[in-house]
């Protein structure tokens, strides 16, 4: 497992990216008190690589700044509020933020009002409140760009431009961050600023996967940082560099920016970095199963990160070191590191991270055997899916109900004002209202009398067609024998679920996709002829509650006719899509039934794909896509039964047709166009049998 760095899938973006901005685009003081000035120039590197030192020395100084003028006190609480930030007093970073922002108004000052926002948006990010965070970097561009202060100016688009990033506006965070660029490029005698830019640039390019432009830019940056003569810009660009190397896949050139960086890490003597950094090598050499040397590092970057009090890093290092040990076979070891590291990341609160631990977790106890473990990490990580959920749903009521609290108040203002404007006439006409008030009242009473005797007679009649309706939609959605979805109801669901899958497919992560399972009974003539239909509607339904306990709830299960059952899963990480048909295989083989005084044990034919499937970038529908899975199963089948064939992609394609596959999928894959993946039914791995080998038949 990775450290937080500066891309979606790795672990800078979150834990530095705005805090490398704020250092690498500060302005140069030039105020009026040289000594306070000088030092405060002298401590906004350290702010980055030892917030600890750093603010020893601002407090040294903090009453000469405080009677400063207000550059001078602006840059001083700027510093703090990022060194505070940077030691882990997030609520003390965001208090120091706000005085400087009340100051700014006070002062009517706008480098030092943009200042104050740049503070605050930092460490609202760092809290998880986005919303108010980008909220104050909008302002503080438009502040920053009120002022003569260019290095400022650059400060405050970049930030504007991350800001569009991580809400997933890519077009304007492009259009900001070269913006930036242009102006940074025009300080002269400053490289800061560009420095910071082509940094912020350059981790664009790779969350936009545009990653040749990404090196590009990453070659200019590290050029800029080396020039410079700066440890602290170097080690920001090389943990870049790594970042974009680990996302186009160039794993031997990420761990040389690792062992650089971390190089350059400890001259600085920067604790945080160089547990993230330790963190990375771990997680590097898990991926090379070297899990000698991934403990090794899990144990440094575990001390690292105790000594730094960097609760991110403790708990990574805690899972790697966990996955090392398993990978080893030292299960109890394993266990109780991967328990520390969740209960780590339990404590800071942070659930999507959370999440995904317990999918590795669970992933690694099923590899190691403990499948008891894997079941109960799987669980773990349902119920947290669960609570997210609920939190957002929770969030969006509260949102509705602040907007209809405040449409009723506007609507309750009108009210009395329309009250006001006809009661002088309700005045003047209340004799004659008093005259016909006996009237009315008998009228009222009567009409009450006889709507109450309609109206319960309407609830009545509805009451009864909601229960006639909800039974006639349950007979008409779900399958009498085993209570799954029937076929119709998921063609309904798939009519109505293409258009998203296709934006998720446009604009979703790779990590996490959809997939589609079918499976069939295998030699289920067999035992209708031998043991009869009552024993073959008894293994379909033996199957059906094999398939709830291995999938999650959010998993659509459906009884696709005969001894067929699909199911669709709209969110599984790429790479686990081998481990649930795996655990498919392995659910149900390992039951039996009783039956007729015999015991009966069944296995079953996999085909699977991801979804949706997009050969040459192009969605397919997902009735092809079913198709093609059906076409998987079918040589499942026809290898030996008791086995997964999973298609993972398309190669080649020009020199075929789409369907040309879809009429000979086998053929296809032995000429090289797909990409097969085997699951045996026995086999504790996958087996990957390349095209080539396929084609001689071996």
């Amino acid at each position: 497992m990775a450290a937080r760095p500066p891309f979606p899938s790795s672990s800078v973006l979150h834990a530095c990216r705005r805090l490398a901005a704020a250092l690498a685009l500060a302005p140069v003081l030039a105020f009026g008190q040289p000594a306070v000035d000088a030092e405060l120039a002298a401590t906004r590197e350290m702010v980055r690589f030892g917030p600890d030192e750093a603010l020893r020395r601002l407090r040294a100084i903090e009453s000469e700044a405080r009677g400063g003028g207000v550059a001078t006190r602006a840059e001083f609480l700027s510093l703090y509020s990022s060194a505070t930030r940077r030691a882990g007093d997030t609520k003390g970073a965001l208090a120091v933020a706000d005085e400087l922002v009340a100051y700014g108004r006070a002062q009517r000052d706008d480098g030092a009002l943009a200042k104050g926002l740049l503070a605050r948006s930092y460490a609202l990010f760092e809290m998880d409140d986005l919303p108010a965070a980008h909220a104050a970097a909008f302002e503080a561009e438009r502040r920053a760009r009120a002022t003569r202060d260019v290095p400022l100016q650059v400060q405050g688009i970049v930030t504007a431009g991350q800001t569009f990033q991580e809400q997933g506006n890519y077009p304007m965070a492009l259009a900001r961050l070269q913006a930036a660029i242009d102006l940074a490029r025009t300080v002269r005698g400053d490289e800061v600023p560009l420095a910071g830019a082509l940094n912020a640039l350059a981790q664009l390019y790779t969350d936009m996967h545009q990653y040749d432009k990404g090196w590009e830019v990453q070659a200019e940056s590290l050029a800029v940082a080396k020039r410079m003569r700066s440890q602290g810009r170097l080690a920001i660009a090389l943990s870049t560099e790594y970042g974009l190397a680990i996302e186009s896949k160039q794993y031997e050139r990420a761990r040389k920016a690792l062992f650089e960086g971390l190089a350059v890490e400890r001259r600085l003597g920067a604790r945080q970095m160089i547990a993230s950094s330790l963190v990375n090598l771990a997680d590097s050499y898990l991926k090379d199963h070297d899990y000698r040397r991934a403990a090794d590092f899990a144990r440094q970057a575990l001390a690292a990160g105790t000594e730094a009090r960097h609760q991110n890093s403790i708990s990574t290092a805690h899972v790697n070191l966990g996955l090392a040990y398993l990978g080893m076979g030292r299960v109890a070891e394993g266990k109780r590191q991967f328990e520390a590291g969740l209960a780590t990341f339990e404590k800071i609160g942070v659930k999507p991270e959370l999440q995904g631990v317990l999918v590795e977790y669970g992933a690694a106890l099923e590899r190691a055997g403990d499948y008891a473990g894997a079941v109960a990490a799987y669980h773990r990580e349902r119920r947290i899916s669960n609570e997210m959920f609920a939190e957002q749903r929770q969030k969006a009521v509260l949102e509705l109900q602040q907007k209809y609290d405040t449409e009723t108040k506007q609507r309750q203002i009108e009210a009395l004002r329309q009250d006001n404007r006809v009661q002088s006439v309700e005045l003047a006409n209340r004799r004659l209202q008093q005259r016909i008030w006996w009237l009315l009242a008998i009228v009222f009473a009567l009409a009450s009398l006889v709507v109450g005797l309609l109206y319960r007679k309407v609830r009545q009649a509805n009451a009864k067609l909601e229960v006639k309706n909800l039974e006639l939609k349950q007979q008409s959605t779900l399958d009498p024998l085993t209570s799954l979805y029937n076929r119709r109801h998921f063609q309904d669901f798939m009519r109505s679920h293409a258009q998203a899958e296709r934006r998720q497919h446009n604009g979703g992560g790779d990590d996490i996709i959809g997939a589609l399972f079918l499976l069939d009974v295998d030699h289920f003539k067999h035992i209708n002829d031998s043991h009869g239909h009552a024993a073959g509607d008894a293994v379909l339904k033996m199957i059906a509650a094999s398939l709830r306990v291995v999938l999650r709830e959010t998993d659509m299960i459906v009884r696709w006719g005969g001894e067929e059952f699909l199911a669709f899963l709209p969110a599984v990480p790429r790479r686990g899509l081998d481990d649930v048909a795996r655990r498919i295989l392995h659910g149900i083989s390992s039951q039996t039934l009783a039956h007729g005084g015999k015991t009966l044990q069944v296995n079953v034919s996999v085909g699977f794909a991801p979804y949706p499937l997009a050969p040459g970038g192009t969605p397919l529908s997902w009735e092809r896509a079913v198709n093609l899975v059906d076409m998987a199963l079918y040589m499942a089948k026809s290898h030996g039964r008791n086995r997964a064939y999973g298609l993972r992609g398309f190669a080649n394609l020009e020199r075929t047709t789409l369907e040309a596959i879809e009429q000979d999928l086998e053929g296809a894959w032995r000429n090289g166009f797909v990409d097969l993946v085997v699951v045996p039914g026995e086999a504790p791995e996958a087996t990957e049998i390349p095209a080539a080998a396929a084609k001689t038949g071996s």
